[in-house]
């Protein structure tokens, strides 16, 4: 497929990234990219594709972060990157995160008087630097947020905005995002997407988060080493991906066709040829002609058998391998399905009950009153820093309440942001089992392959697995764990998901017959698993009732 043309005009039409001929190990030999090439010019990019596809690396990569051992990575233009997994220190300055310590400094000492030409120098032309850092924060909702303060006053979302912030201000030509909506409430999430609609540059994000790939110009599909080009945001890349799934599905079929016909062929041929060979020695039999005549004869006739019989297997290995070429083309993002029939729960019977729940770390002592009954299924949102964490850990005792009561009528599990509820050094298997400590080895793998796990894969130790398969692993030790449990506690599940993953956990979610809590800022993802309730938490008016914008 063509690059596409972006929808906008850029301020910086030199800004570009290219690849050519990348090439890249791991450390233990396993290669990511081999002769890579890559051509990203202004616009908004939106890199897509599964875990362990490279997309986080392909960004270091193009950051300079990491070393390629094989071809060239050339940027034109300044580059900002904002990785996932940012780290802060948090001590740090925040006006050093913004980047702005130095002619801050210099700006503050002259209006003391120290008016050295060292500081003049340091400022420059920006004396303005303190209102546009100013400026910058209020944007992105950091209204709060002190200059003179440090990383460890705002929370781990607002850090990610800080970082976005420090970004924004250097003003690059080319910035590269890594999944930059996780961890952000919903608010901040907007803001992020307005920051990515209003770029003028070259910009590439790596992202699950739907909403904000509508606002890319294009979709980079990062599989199998390669990127595949589709023009627009995400709705338009899933049409185009219909449309490619259905003619390979549809070629699929053509080609099955064919190797049954090329098959019935050789059959027929094999026939034909036994019969000509029974005439045949009928023939010599009956020494109707010379010996050495039917000798020739028969002769002629054995290599022109084994000519016609090998062109029609060959005809039929031909056929199998235009299939396996038609099934290579199909995308197989397999789906989960969890019939679990022990984990229903009847229409009516209470599950959870809270009263004057109060829990740690809720600074303004707002107690929390909740009735959950039957295969309810909760969406619960609410500001970074709110305590959503904190009271799925309360509700599933990991931490006591400050005070009032949490009741727990039915088995519920809970599976939280970290997935820490592997052992890495198990086998998948091995995993699960500890779960369901009276099933067989055999009843273990059974259920696992509805997990996507089956074979050699089930064997896979817990440190190896890519982060979809670690989500898969550490959903499949929950729900069939003994006894099965009919309350899921879910804290932030898309985060670090990719797409296929996300619908894999929705199709998963649909079958499981339980009730659900989920805690998340993935509207569209909340909305696909058939929420029937939404709840707002917030530290002032406690649980509330919420109604999510329209689509």
């Amino acid at each position: 497929m063509s690059h596409p043309t972006p929808s906008h005009t850029p301020t910086a039409p030199a800004a570009s990234l290219v690849c050519s001929g990348l090439g890249f190990c791991w450390p233990d030999g396993r290669t990511l990219f081999e002769d890579f090439d890559l051509s990203i010019g202004p616009g908004r990019t939106g890199l897509v594709g599964l875990n362990g596809s490279g997309k986080s690396t392909l960004l270091r990569l193009l950051a300079g972060e990491l070393q390629p051992d094989a071809g060239t990575v050339g940027v034109t233009g300044t580059l900002g990157h904002l990785p996932q997994n940012l780290v802060l220190d948090a001590a740090l300055p925040v006006a050093e995160v913004l980047g702005i310590a130095g002619t801050r400094s210099a700006l503050l000492a002259i209006e003391r008087g120290e008016t050295t030409e060292e500081n003049f120098a340091a400022v420059g032309d920006d004396w303005d630097v303190e209102e546009r850092a100013r400026a910058t924060l209020d944007r992105l909702g950091l209204q709060a947020v002190r200059l003179d303060g440090t990383v460890g006053e705002v929370s781990g979302g607002e850090a990610v905005l800080l970082g976005l912030a420090g970004q924004l201000l250097r003003q690059p030509e080319v910035l590269l995002l890594d999944e930059p909506t996780n961890n952000l409430d919903l608010e901040a999430r907007q803001r992020l997407h307005e920051v990515v609609a209003g770029w003028r540059g070259a910009l590439v994000v790596v992202s699950h988060d739907r909403e904000l790939l509508e606002h890319v110009d294009r979709i980079a599909d990062l599989r199998d080493g390669a990127v595949h080009w589709y023009g627009g945001g995400f709705s338009a890349y899933q049409e185009a991906l219909a449309v490619e799934q259905e003619a390979a599905e549809r070629m699929v079929r053509v080609a099955e066709a064919d190797v049954r016909r090329q098959q019935r062929e050789l059959v027929e041929t094999q026939i034909t040829l036994a019969r000509r060979k029974r005439f045949g020695q009928k023939q010599y039999d009956s020494k109707r002609e010379p010996k050495i005549v039917m000798n020739a004869r028969r002769q002629q006739a054995q290599v022109s058998s084994g000519k016609l019989r090998i062109q029609q297997q060959e005809k039929v290995a031909e056929a199998r391998e235009r299939l396996a070429g038609a099934e290579l083309a199909v995308r197989a993002d397999a789906e989960i399905r969890v019939d679990l029939a022990a984990s229903e729960v009847p229409a009516g019977r209470t599950v959870l009950t809270l009263r004057g729940l109060r829990t740690r770390y809720a600074a303004d002592g707002v107690s929390l009153d909740l009735d959950l009954r039957g295969p309810e299924r909760i969406a619960l949102v609410g500001a970074n820093g709110a305590g959503k964490t904190t009271l799925l850990r309360t509700l599933v005792g990991e931490l006591d309440p400050l005070a009032g009561e949490v009741e727990r009528a039915v088995p519920l599990r809970y599976l939280p942001q970290r997935l820490d509820v592997l052992d890495d050094d198990l086998s998948v298997v091995g995993n699960v089992a500890r779960f369901a400590p009276s099933a067989t080895d055999n009843q273990v793998r059974a259920r696992l392959a509805r997990f996507l796990f089956r074979g050699a894969r089930a064997d896979q130790q817990a440190a190896t697995l890519s982060g979809g398969e670690r989500f898969r692993a550490a959903l499949a030790a929950l729900m069939l764990a003994e006894p099965a449990p009919q309350l899921l506690l879910l804290d932030e599940p898309t985060n670090n998901l990719d797409l296929a993953s996300v619908r894999q956990l929705s199709t998963a979610l649909a079958s499981y017959q339980g009730a659900l809590v989920v805690a998340s800022h993935d509207l569209p993802f909340l909305r696909g698993i058939g929420v029937t309730r939404w709840l707002r938490l917030d530290r002032t008016e406690g649980l509330t009732p919420w109604q999510p914008p329209e689509e």
